[in-house]
């Protein structure tokens, strides 16, 4: 992925307003980033531990997303994989729901996918970040080929929310 500044991620919010783009908050760490590794870039709101964001790089040109985690409800909690890197990891997944950019949002219509709790799939699918035992299945598929399966899935979930 291409190194990315805080301007240029708050211009590529495509679902929310200007405002709540300029208040989000984005992480302070950009330049330590290991932006090689990274599919998309993804975080989570420390001030609002329901709010995450993701931004990813589908055509050249950077697309953000303001996502919502839903409170968990009551129960045992189940190991989940994730829908974009296919991991299990320990840490957990979560269903985040994106609002649709434009007149869909505006009228309430949202998607959803299910990602890593820390929204590190790039690292777990690289071995960078260690998911735990059991969390990876095995696989014949070469890295490039995991890599661009990765892709694949994050870049039609973009597509859902901006369609």
């Amino acid at each position: 992925m291409i190194p990315l500044t805080e301007p240029e991620i708050r211009a590529a919010f495509v679902n929310c307003t200007k405002g709540e783009a300029k208040r989000l908050h984005v992480p302070r760490d950009l330049g330590t980033r290991p932006w090689d590794d990274l599919d998309f870039l993804g975080w989570r709101d420390p001030q609002a531990l329901d709010r995450a964001y993701l931004v990813a790089v589908p055509d050249g040109r950077p697309v953000a997303l303001a996502l919502r985690r839903p409170s968990p409800g009551p129960g045992r909690q189940r190991r989940t994989m994730c829908s974009v890197c296919l991991t299990n990891p320990v840490g957990g997944v979560s269903l985040m729901v994106a609002r649709k950019a434009g007149k869909a949002g505006q009228q309430g219509n949202s998607v959803g996918i299910y990602l890593c709790d820390d929204l590190a799939c790039s690292l777990y699918l690289r071995g960078r970040k260690d998911a735990g035992p059991g969390a990876r299945l095995p696989e014949s598929l070469t890295l490039e080929e995991k890599i661009a399966r990765t892709v694949a899935h994050l870049t039609a979930f973009v597509a859902r929310v901006t369609s």
